[in-house]
């Protein structure tokens, strides 16, 4: 027999196409870390990963890291290993630094501090959960923002950040870029987080499964968290681009539409976004292009028109551009993948993840 060949008579698989996840996160424990919130969000990330049941990282990935690549002791005492050396800059969509006991999160190591302003200054999402907000805070990450507390921390961080409202009554709160979770299940937050990237019906399985009823969607200002921008018109503006995701109107309008003339609306924007308004409407209906693709039935060209593309041509270009592949292959890889994950078949990961 040659080598390489199947014998006659022995099962087969076919594997599915390799694919990137659509949210990928990494977990940066701190000694004595609660353990709580961290459950809540992974725990929501495994059941939006894959169609079935088996915790398998197809549409959601995570890793766990440590300051020092070696095992550390949640604050109830259970020992956690990290799963891969500390390398905040593997292409995360997120970075979480999850605290919990104050005597660890107080005084945070100067290169810590460097490395997450170098993270913020290139537009990576922070998320801080429970008393990592402390980090963040002596990191000058929170100077000028909200900041979501737990309610017993709020005087020691009031007197040591003055420059941060710190918030009580909220479970997260997203500020530019940094998100803050006071601690908790976190499941609203990671909810959040998984309809904005993977859509709905993922982020409805999570809540589904543990047991909790479906929240607001997140473009809304609920009770349980808020995003905002310090500039409240960039906030108005972009609210007024989540409701006309489907039309092509113009930036003038837009800045009409919140008192203002195109060009400071511009200024505003890159002061608060980092981004260009054109650039960021287009990355909203970029990410609902993606949604409906995955959601959806609806071909290409009535999802391109649906998002406020001239045409598919238009929008499969730009697609492309941004995602790495077409909106046709990008659909047929998540569906063949969710396929064969259903009926238990083996499926394909992309080996450079």
């Amino acid at each position: 027999m040659m080598s390489g060949d199947i014998p006659a008579g022995e099962n087969t698989y076919e594997v599915a196409p390799l694919i990137k996840p659509e949210l990928r996160v990494g977990f940066v424990l701190l000694n004595q870390f609660t353990l709580v919130p961290v459950a809540g969000l992974v725990d929501s990330l495994r059941f939006a990963a894959d169609k079935s049941f088996r915790s398998q990282q197809l549409f959601c990935q995570w890793d766990w890291m440590t300051l020092n690549d070696e095992a550390i002791t949640a604050s109830c005492g259970m020992p956690i290993s990290p799963t891969k050396p500390l390398n905040m800059w593997a292409q995360y969509d997120y970075i979480v630094i999850a605290g919990g006991m104050l005597g660890e999160t107080r005084n945070p190591p100067d290169w810590l501090l460097d490395a997450l302003r170098d993270l913020n200054k290139a537009g990576v999402p922070i998320i801080a959960l429970c008393s990592a907000s402390f980090v963040l805070g002596k990191a000058g990450l929170l100077d000028g923002k909200r900041c979501a507390l737990h309610f017993t921390l709020r005087d020691e961080f009031k007197e040591r950040f003055p420059a941060s409202t710190a918030v009580i009554d909220k479970s997260y709160v997203d500020d530019r870029g940094i998100i803050t979770c006071p601690g908790g299940t976190a499941i609203d937050l990671a909810a959040n987080l998984i309809r904005r990237h993977c859509g709905e019906v993922r982020a409805q399985k999570g809540l589904e499964y543990l047991l909790v009823e479906g929240r607001a969607d997140e473009s809304s200002t609920t009770a349980s968290g808020v995003c905002v921008y310090q500039n409240e018109r960039v906030q108005r503006a972009i609210d007024f681009m989540r409701a006309h995701l489907e039309s092509s109107m113009t930036l003038k309008a837009v800045a009409e539409a919140v008192g203002t003339h195109p060009r400071q609306l511009h200024r505003e924007f890159v002061a608060n976004t980092q981004e260009p308004p054109a650039n960021y409407w287009r990355k909203l209906r970029l990410e609902h292009a993606r949604r409906l693709l995955v959601n959806t039935s609806q071909n290409i060209t009535t999802i391109a028109l649906a998002c406020g593309f001239s045409d598919a041509s238009h929008f499969i270009l730009w697609f492309r551009k941004i995602y790495g592949e077409t909106p046709y292959n990008f659909r047929k890889r998540r569906h063949e993948v969710e396929r064969l994950d259903w009926h238990g078949d083996p499926v394909g990961l992309d080996p450079d993840l």
